[in-house]
């Protein structure tokens, strides 16, 4: 007996509502037309790829930063209109940006 014959067990005049489907709405990023400058940085002696230039809302770079993590499995933080990736993927970071429609310029080494 599953959940749902529990319940008109329990409840023999309800009458259960037609389940509406969601929508997802799926959020357009703002593709501008200056490049974005990918760059590479030691920082404490660590390397971390840097992705400045974004003329877009800050809100909008949070979501570009997070893709960019998730896709890459690794750490960063959005600070200062600035993604911080730790490591070196500024190769990996370009093709990414350039499916979405962005353009990149490589900036340092």
């Amino acid at each position: 007996m599953d959940l749902q014959d529990q319940l008109k067990n329990l409840f023999p005049d309800h009458e259960p509502l037609p389940e509406e489907a969601a929508e997802e709405v799926v959020h357009e990023l703002y593709v501008q037309k200056e490049p974005m400058i990918c760059k590479f940085e030691k920082r404490k002696g660590k390397a971390t790829t840097i992705i400045e230039g974004y003329e877009g809302t800050d809100e909008d770079f949070k979501i570009l930063a997070k893709e960019i993590k998730t896709k890459l499995c690794v750490g960063g933080t959005f600070k200062d209109d600035s993604i911080i990736i730790q490591g070196d993927y500024r190769d990996k970071i370009m093709v990414i940006l350039k499916a979405k429609g962005f353009k990149v310029k490589r900036v340092g080494g």
